[in-house]
C-alpha cells in the first residue's frame, strides 16, 4: 500500500536535485556515519545512553584519534617554541637595555650640543644687538676722546714736537 519514492527511478515524481537539500557533510564524518551504520539498533541506544560507551566509542575512530594527534603535535610545537622564546628572554632584555643606554647617551651628548649651540647663537645676538653696538661705539669714542686729550696734554706740556703735530695734522 505504502510505496516509498525513495530510490525508486521510475516513480515519474521523482525527486531532481534542485528539490531536495545538498549534503554538506565533511569526507572526515562520512567515514562516521559509515560505522554507525554498522552498528545494530541496540548498539546505537548504548552509545547514547552510556557515557563511557560512547566515549569510547569515540575515542576509536580513526578521524578522532588523526585530530587528537594533531592537537598533541600542534601543542608539543607550541611549547618547545615557547620553551625557545623563554630561553630567548634574558638576551632580549639584555638589548633592550643597551639600545636604552645607548638612547640615553645619545640624547645627553645631543642636548650638551643643542646647549652649546643655544648659547653660541645667544652669544652672537647680544653682540650684535643694537644696545651691545651703541655700547661699544662709545666706549670707542671714549677711549678716542681720552687719547686725543692726552696727546693735546702732551702737546701742550712740551712733550711732543709741534712739527710732529703739524705732520699728523696735515695728513688727516
Amino acid at each position: 500500500m505504502f510505496k516509498s519514492t525513495w530510490g525508486d527511478e521510475g516513480h515519474h515524481h521523482m525527486q531532481t536535485n534542485a528539490d531536495r537539500p545538498v549534503s554538506r557533510i565533511p569526507p572526515e564524518a562520512a567515514g562516521i556515519f559509515h560505522v554507525l551504520k554498522d552498528k545494530s539498533a541496540s548498539e546505537l541506544h548504548k552509545l547514547l545512553s552510556d557515557k563511557n560507551a560512547y566515549q569510547q566509542f569515540l575515542f576509536s575512530l580513526d578521524v578522532v584519534q588523526t585530530q587528537i594527534r594533531l592537537r598533541n603535535e600542534l601543542r608539543d610545537e607550541t611549547m618547545l617554541l615557547a620553551k625557545h622564546n623563554l630561553e630567548k628572554e634574558p638576551h632580549i632584555k639584555e638589548l633592550r637595555n643597551q639600545c636604552q643606554i645607548i638612547r640615553v647617551t645619545e640624547l645627553a651628548a645631543a642636548r650638551e650640543k643643542l646647549n652649546e649651540l643655544e648659547k653660541q647663537k645667544q652669544e652672537i645676538l647680544n653682540f650684535y644687538a643694537p644696545a651691545s653696538l651703541l655700547h661699544r661705539l662709545q666706549e670707542a669714542m671714549h677711549k678716542t676722546e681720552a687719547e686725543s686729550d692726552a696727546l693735546h696734554q702732551q702737546l701742550l706740556n712740551g712733550e711732543i714736537d709741534h712739527y710732529f703735530h703739524a705732520q699728523v695734522q696735515d695728513a688727516s
